[in-house]
């Protein structure tokens, strides 16, 4: 029996490890991509910039399903190694872009093969039961929560080193992870077993257009989408704010993002439960995209580091 619950929870572990170690790299990226681009020799505009940000997203967007169905019909796993593989591929080409160009070409490998995190989590749904699988997938969001605290500090403090020392190290974490699944990862679909859940499922447009369609959730929905739409536009600009208007570097905006990601992580992971209990749901969305509203037009004429945090601290409570 304890053999049995080993081996359930033994996938579930590595996948929550494979899924962190690619966050860290993605958090690494944040904080020192828009310096290394526009500050080292590379000479790209804010839109430039932008677009790099852009992307990635772009081509995650894009290849998640498609590598949704080739995990269906090849297996998990071969398409979790060659996917986190493109990853290391992705750094290192960025670590060692001489043009602009190159740094463009990592960021498309890299969102290409960023469209895993639909595979491992049709994976969590091979290995887990229905009462059990909201527990499973949670390790996805932990995972996500985890790699945006580590990843920008990691970046930040590798900076000292070099511009390209934090690319490099992100090349060398995904390529121990390749390393570390290809040993400890078993198959979930094979001929005798298919898989439970399809990674590249239809069903998913459908089902956002009927939720956009009932009056609350839609709602919802909307402001929830805006939200990530406003974070992301701060999180692809921000970097170069305060280098130019405070004189920061690739260091202290890894810790910057480092705290937006605690006072995040602090906030969902503890406090929200509580906080449900006592006001409720629609109270709590509603003061919570007034105050990321406030936070966000607040920014631009906040001076001081310690005001800055401030803003920040309340817009990632409030995300």
């Amino acid at each position: 029996m304890q053999s049995h619950l080993l081996m359930k929870r033994s996938p579930l572990l590595v996948i929550f490890i494979t899924v962190f170690i690619d966050l860290i790299g993605f958090g690494i990226v944040i904080p020192v991509l828009p310096y290394y681009a526009s500050a080292t020799g590379f000479g790209a505009t804010p839109r430039q910039v932008g677009l790099l940000f852009a992307s990635y997203s772009v081509m995650q967007l894009v290849f998640a399903p498609v590598l949704g169905r080739l995990s269906d019909k090849y297996g998990r796993r071969p398409v979790l190694l060659v996917s986190i593989l493109g990853t290391c591929a992705g750094f290192l080409i960025l670590g060692f872009a001489t043009t602009l160009w190159m740094l463009f070409l990592g960021r498309i490998i890299d969102g290409i093969s960023g469209g895993n995190i639909s595979t491992a989590q049709a994976y969590i749904a091979d290995v887990t039961t229905e009462e059990n699988r909201a527990k499973g997938m949670g390790l996805i969001g932990a995972a996500f929560g985890l790699g945006f605290v580590f990843g920008p500090a990691i970046g930040g403090i590798l900076s000292r080193w070099g511009n390209n020392v934090p690319f490099l190290f992100a090349g060398s974490l995904a390529f121990a992870n390749a390393i570390l699944l290809y040993f400890t990862l078993p198959e979930t679909v094979t001929p005798n077993h298919p898989a439970r859940i399809s990674a590249a499922s239809g069903r998913g447009l459908k089902q956002l257009i009927d939720s956009l369609r009932q009056p609350r959730l839609g709602f919802v929905l909307t402001i929830y989408f805006l939200s990530i739409v406003a974070f992301s536009i701060m999180t692809a600009s921000f970097s170069l704010f305060v280098m130019f208007r405070m004189g920061y570097d690739a260091w202290h905006n890894g810790w910057i993002f480092a705290f937006v990601g605690i006072v995040s992580a602090t906030i969902q992971g503890g406090l929200i439960g509580k906080l449900v209990k006592r006001f409720g749901e629609a109270p709590l969305v509603n003061a919570g995209a007034l105050l990321f509203s406030v936070s966000l037009f607040a920014t631009p004429f906040v001076g001081p580091l310690t005001g800055l945090l401030g803003i920040l601290g309340i817009g990632a409570a409030s995300a």
